[in-house]
């Protein structure tokens, strides 16, 4: 076993999340969610750099500015004996002592804030960053400028860290796998169920994290997650780590992949994690079809400096419990030949060097990998010294990005009214408020997962008592309780107020990695004490908080529930939005991004059934195909005020365009024929109502005759956020639809355009429709290769 040289090594094990303590070979990680990680791999480091004016490295070709990234890796990776090169090729590496090479970090979190920071102690510099909502939550806002936005001040607060030693330059954020099933534990990381909503997402996240497309000057490395088939955690008690999702190449290519896509080939991410789960019989972090065929030969991304990073310990998971290896070394080599470069976890470290022994793997293979790793460092200035973009970045400049106050703007943006006959906004006669349930007081509760030490929490309950409200508040019941000990106090502030604002729904207790729902009802008592509330003859505001989606069916036909708001994980400041939603100070205008489906939906079939299309008990997935009657469609959302929406002068009810002519045209400023927009739908929306109010919107395409049956319900091809339209104000609405959003999938994954009557409209209630035809032949916009192995099974 080869020892590392500056990091202690201990057989003992840590848990991530919620697993056991037990060593390697004890676990059970058939039903066991969470691996077993070693104190190597969760460690988090004091970080430097390295110096590159009298240090050892400072006469070599790495700190030289005027060598090429490459060259100057390359250089730094042949100084390295073969002790020292395994040594780097975990996520904790311990660097190069003897070459003045510091020890370095490359699992660092940014899916809605820094986390896996070294934060200080409370009352000194870096004690806390910005704790922006879910990802679930900003995305439901539909504004691209504001995720973009998020990205860009989360990686200016994560150099800003690292300038102190406290945050690495890498960051294993975005989580892009589409929410498909309403079970999973961690759909609340996701930009939602729909792979365009999702792929632009993932563009503006990166892009604003990376500091543009290809930015002369990289801010922060963004890993684009979980390639590819993950979105189960432990369902039927079996665990992520070892499920083997069984997908068709027409699902592979038209929902598993498509974000990943959108990630390297378009927003030129510099990193991709491959997840623990096996598709098809091949793990993830062993599948050459995906880390090669798919991603560098297909999708362009960078096969020189653009590096995979596993999932963590899903190397090792490689053999157990895969058994795709027969031994700990060779599910190692197997990792690494199948293109994954960098090892979460200490498998690579431990026991690549018994890969080459036994002649599984050569030097040069993981030269490739940790080549990749430092020419970004050395992309990111890392060996640039003082002098290098970003690094001066300081304290102040975390100050000054949180006081810009996004994460109140997204959580704000984000919430979603799902039904309300005019109790909303309340009304300015209203004068005392009872704030009851599990989520009335919450603080921590609010930031979801992955956070870090924000710099303050503004529960829903601290919000109201600063206002001119008079608050009754009681607990009432918990969110998985099913005790009525607090009830009696519910209701006696009930009684004692104007109006009954319940906050409930779900948290990380019961949805969270590792862990999916076993239903989709509200959990405990809940829906008892919310019926018994709303007896009262007194308004009733349910705030259903949490990720995923609950059946509020309920709810939605209670007449004694006046409104009901979907609030996510709205993060630091998530009581004041929530509050200013409730009072009209600021009115809503998020859209559900997945669908909230009746309770019988998630027991009717197997939530393990990859496929999107119906077929026997599965009744469809996601609202592309879902034959059912939602409770809520995805897409849903009300305002405060009512919107009109008309044609514009310039456009046309009807359209025709030859397949052949879209895809021979030339598009200038376009790389790629499948982005070209060739429609600029265009509407004028004009606001009727008395209230001023922020408008988004969602264009859908479907079609009964373009390509084979099944045909979907509708996708989507565009969506938009208009900013404040005052009442009797228009504002115009420019959509543009890329040949790319009109393409549907072949059996064998190919994207066609196919010829047929098509039909774009605004939202679920199909405003200003118009047709598209097209004529002519089937046209392939994306080919999908052939799915084969490189490196077989044991």
């Amino acid at each position: 076993m080869l020892a590392t040289t500056s990091i202690l090594v201990t057989a003992i094990l840590v848990s991530a999340g919620f697993a056991q303590n037990l060593p390697y070979g004890e676990s059970n990680y058939s039903s066991q969610a969470q691996p077993d990680l070693t104190p190597q791999t969760v460690e988090t480091i004091n970080l430097s750099f390295p110096d590159c004016t009298s240090g050892p490295l400072s006469t070599y070709t790495i700190c030289n500015l005027s060598a090429s990234y490459m060259d100057r890796a390359s250089s730094l990776i042949s100084l390295f004996t073969l002790e020292e090169l395994i040594n780097q090729t975990g996520n904790t590496a311990p660097g190069v002592p003897r070459l003045g090479l510091p020890n370095y970090q490359v699992w660092n979190e940014a899916l809605h804030g820094l986390d896996r920071a070294n934060f200080a102690e409370t009352g000194s510099e870096y004690e806390w960053a910005t704790s922006f909502p879910m990802p679930i939550l900003s995305m439901a806002s539909l504004n691209r400028n504001l995720i973009n936005q998020i990205g860009t001040l989360i990686s200016t607060q994560a150099r800003a860290f690292n300038n102190a030693g406290r945050y690495g330059l890498d960051s294993y954020a975005p989580n892009i796998n589409a929410f498909r099933s309403p079970l999973w534990g961690r759909g609340q990381e996701t930009p939602g169920e729909d792979l365009f909503v999702v792929s632009q997402y993932a563009y503006e996240y990166i892009t604003g994290m990376q500091g543009g497309v290809e930015p002369e000057h990289l801010k922060i490395v963004a890993t684009a997650k979980h390639f590819a088939g993950y979105d189960l955690e432990n369902y039927d008690n079996r665990s992520r780590l070892g499920y083997d999702a069984i997908i068709t190449q027409q699902d592979l290519a038209e929902f598993y992949t498509p974000q990943f896509l959108t990630a390297s080939r378009d927003a030129k991410v510099n990193s991709v994690m491959c997840s623990y789960n096996a598709v098809n019989g091949v793990p993830s972090c062993a599948n050459s079809f995906f880390m090669q065929t798919l991603l560098r030969d297909s999708w362009t991304f960078d096969t020189t400096d653009g590096y995979v990073s596993t999932d963590c310990d899903a190397a090792y998971n490689i053999y157990d419990p895969h058994m795709y290896a027969l031994n700990i070394s060779s599910a190692a080599a197997d990792s690494v030949r199948a293109g994954a470069d960098i090892d979460c976890g200490t498998t690579y470290q431990y026991d690549l060097n018994e890969s080459i022994i036994a002649g599984e793997i050569t030097r040069e293979e993981i030269e490739v990998g940790v080549r990749r790793l430092y020419s970004n460092l050395v992309r990111l200035g890392y060996f640039d010294g003082n002098g290098s973009e970003y690094r001066q970045l300081a304290w102040n400049d975390v100050i000054s990005t949180d006081a810009q106050n996004i994460s109140y703007e997204a959580a704000v943006e984000g919430i979603t009214l799902l039904k309300n006959d005019g109790t909303l906004p309340l009304s300015k006669s209203t004068s005392s408020i009872a704030l009851i349930g599990p989520w009335a007081n919450s603080t921590v509760q609010m930031q979801g997962n992955y956070f870090g030490t924000p710099p303050y929490l503004i529960s829903p309950l601290a919000a109201a008592e600063a206002s001119s409200l008079k608050v009754n508040y009681a607990f009432g019941t918990n969110i998985s309780s099913n005790s009525t000990i607090y009830f009696a106090d519910a209701m006696a502030a009930a009684k004692n107020s104007d109006v009954i604002i319940f906050a409930g729904g779900i948290d990380n207790t019961v949805e969270a990695e590792g862990s999916d729902r076993m239903n989709i009802s509200w959990p405990g008592n809940q829906l008892d004490l919310i019926s018994q509330l709303s007896s009262m003859g007194k308004p009733v505001v349910v705030l259903q908080m949490g990720g995923g989606q609950v059946d509020s069916s309920s709810l939605k036909t209670n007449p004694n529930v006046n409104a009901l708001v979907w609030g996510g994980y709205p993060g630091q400041s998530g009581g004041q939005a929530l509050l200013d939603i409730l009072t009209g100070a600021r009115a809503p205008a998020g859209r559900l991004i997945t669908t909230q489906y009746p309770a019988e939906y998630a027991l009717s079939f197997s939530q393990d059934d990859m496929n999107l299309r119906p077929n026997g008990s599965n009744p469809g997935q996601t609202y592309k195909w879902y034959t059912g009657e939602p409770v809520y469609e995805f897409g849903t959302g009300l305002f405060y005020t009512n919107f009109s929406v008309s044609a514009s002068s310039s456009s046309n009810a009807s359209m025709t365009f030859s397949t052949s002519d879209l895809t021979s045209a030339a598009h200038p400023g376009y790389t790629y024929t499948d982005l070209m927009p060739f429609i600029n739908y265009t509407v004028i929306v004009t606001n009727t109502g008395s209230v001023a109010s922020d408008y988004s919107a969602i264009l859908f395409a479907n079609t009964t005759n373009a390509g084979p049956a099944p045909y979907p319900n509708k996708w989507v091809v565009g969506f938009e956020r208009l900013a404040s339209i005052a009442p009797g104000a228009s504002s115009t609405l420019t959509i543009p639809v890329s040949i790319g959003s009109m393409a549907r999938y072949a059996e064998n994954g190919d994207a066609v355009l196919y010829p047929g009557s098509y039909q774009l409209a605004l939202n679920n209630e199909g405003d200003a429709a118009t047709q598209v035809t097209l004529t002519g032949s089937e046209a392939v916009l994306m080919h999908w290769p052939e799915w084969e192995q490189q490196v077989g099974p044991a």
